[in-house]
C-alpha cells in the first residue's frame, strides 16, 4: 500500500515516512499542498496523510480540490488544531479521519488500516483467500500448517493480490505501487518477488497460487 505523506515540518515528515515504512507501507513525502494535489491526481496511492497547515494550498484546499476531480481517496487530516469547529470543518470538507498532534505511532497505523478498509470488508485486519490469510497488522502471511512474516515488499505485494482477488495485476502496476516512479529498480525485481511467494505459498500448502499472463501480469487463483 502507497501512501503520500504531505508535511512541511521536515523532521516530522521524516518520522511518519519512517514509522510507515517499518509498518510495511511505501510512502512518499512531499513538503506543500501545490505538489500535494499534483502527486494525489496521478492516481499512484492508495490514501493520503496531509497535514492542514501548509505552504501553498492548504490541506483543506488540497482535499476540497481532490474531492472536486471526484476522487475518494482515503484521507487523514493532520494538524495541531485540537478546536472541534477544526475537525467538524476537516470531515465536512471530505476527510476520512482526523488526527491531532502529538500523537503516538500505533493509533496513526490504526487509523490508516481503518480509512484505508474498503466499504464493504469486515472490521479485520485479515485479508484471506482460500486457506491462507494475509494479516496487515503483523504482516504474517499464514495457513493452518504455518506461518511467515512477510518481508515489506512481499507483504505490499501479497496485499494486492488479496484486496483483488483473481484479478489480473500487470507488472507495471507493481512497480508503480510498490517501488515509485523514481526507483531506479529494474522491471524483474517483480519477477523476483513473485518467485519469493510463490515459495511461501508452497511451503505453507496453500490452495491458492500465483498465475503469470504472459505480457500481461500476475492474478492470484485458488487451485482446483
Amino acid at each position: 500500500m502507497r501512501l503520500l505523506v504531505a508535511e512541511d515540518e521536515a523532521s516530522l515528515s521524516r518520522a511518519l515516512c519512517a514509522i510507515l515504512r517499518k509498518n510495511n507501507y511505501e510512502a512518499d513525502a512531499v513538503f506543500d499542498g501545490d505538489a500535494a494535489l499534483e502527486y494525489l491526481l496521478s492516481g499512484n496511492y492508495d490514501g493520503a496523510i496531509l497535514d492542514i497547515m501548509m505552504p501553498g494550498a492548504d490541506g483543506i484546499d488540497v482535499l476540497r480540490r481532490l474531492r472536486a476531480h471526484g476522487s475518494d481517496l482515503p484521507v487523514l487530516l493532520l494538524t495541531a488544531k485540537a478546536e472541534v469547529a477544526d475537525k467538524v470543518l476537516g470531515l465536512d470538507s471530505g476527510a476520512n479521519d482526523y488526527l491531532t498532534k502529538p500523537f503516538a505511532a500505533q493509533e496513526l497505523l490504526a487509523r490508516i488500516r481503518a480509512m484505508t478498509r474498503g466499504p464493504f470488508s469486515q472490521p479485520t485486519s485479515l485479508l484471506r483467500m482460500g486457506n491462507i490469510a494475509l494479516d496487515r497488522a503483523t504482516f504474517e502471511l499464514s495457513s493452518p500448517t504455518g506461518s511467515f512474516r512477510l518481508t515489506r515488499k512481499e507483504f505490499q505485494m501479497m496485499e494486492m493480490f488479496l484486496s483483488q482477488p483473481r484479478a489480473l495485476i500487470p507488472t507495471e502496476r507493481f512497480m508503480e505501487r510498490i517501488w515509485g516512479y523514481d526507483n531506479d529498480a529494474e522491471i524483474h525485481v517483480v519477477w523476483v518477488y513473485i518467485s519469493y511467494l510463490r515459495k511461501k505459498l508452497a511451503t505453507l500448502g496453500a490452495n491458492v497460487q500465483i498465475k503469470v499472463s504472459r505480457n500481461a501480469g500476475y492474478s492470484l487463483e485458488e487451485i482446483a
